[in-house]
């Protein structure tokens, strides 16, 4: 049985179509890519998965523009697609969003205290900062810093760190490259490779195609809110038609 598994997920905002009859899974240890060009829906999809589509569309019911999500996602056997965000994320299943989001007013250390919001035990709290400063020794430096002074690469992975305070079953990134420098880049993805030898299943959205597909197990590529293809690098770089058309290779 998958670990994460969404089955014929539709989302519409107002009349706009924005996925329609995607199924997908990750399996337990698994890394799994999520591709395609701007605008196919893949952030919305995380979103979904995550409970936030759901959320939104309980808080606009009623009014002008309501948003609809049909399908199922199911976690762990259990389905979640009606379950508020807090409690998907309670059972495991983390989001790191995209364009990073820090409290820029606390400091490094206290983005990662708010991270473990939902932990009581302050001794596990502790083993999981140390864990993030292990992973990016950056942030153990600026431990002290008011986290909106730091650079954009340090704010994705404070993002990402923060993501892991609290017990992370399967880690979903959305596009954590995005505007930052390549040395910057290749420490980010060393720390998200060395998350998943750990043993926790990654769910990655990313417009580096190849660096995708250098790390993932197995790659969906999302076009206008429908999956069209799905394998691993090999079979999906051997179509030439997907290569020209949908991935810019």
């Amino acid at each position: 049985m998958p670990l994460l598994e969404v089955s014929h997920l539709a989302v519409r905002y107002d009349k706009a179509q924005i996925l329609s009859e995607v199924s997908l899974a990750v399996d337990e240890s698994e890394f799994v890519g999520l591709v395609g060009p701007n605008g196919a829906g893949k952030s919305t999809l995380l979103r979904a998965i995550s409970g936030l589509v759901n959320f939104e569309a309980k808080m606009k019911r009623g009014t002008t523009g309501d948003i609809v999500l049909e399908g199922e996602v199911r976690f762990a056997g259990e389905r979640i697609d009606g379950l508020p965000p807090h409690e998907i994320r309670r059972r495991g299943l983390v989001l790191c969003p995209e364009r990073r989001r820090p409290f820029r007013e606390l400091t490094v250390l206290e983005n990662l205290m708010a991270g473990a919001y939902l932990s009581r035990d302050a001794a596990s709290t502790q083993r999981r900062i140390e864990h993030c400063f292990a992973l990016f020794p950056r942030l153990a430096e600026r431990k002290d810093q008011v986290a909106g002074t730091l650079s954009g690469g340090e704010q994705q992975m404070l993002a990402t760190a923060r993501a892991l305070m609290f017990e992370a079953k399967l880690l979903a990134i959305d596009e954590p490259s995005l505007g930052l420098a390549p040395k910057i880049r290749e420490e980010l993805f060393g720390a998200i490779a060395r998350v998943h030898e750990e043993g926790i299943p990654v769910l990655l959205v990313e417009q580096e195609i190849g660096q995708v597909f250098r790390m993932a197990d197995r790659n969906y590529v999302l076009s206008q809110g429908r999956i069209i293809a799905e394998g691993d690098a090999p079979s999906l770089m051997a179509d030439e038609v997907l290569r020209a058309g949908y991935l810019g290779l």
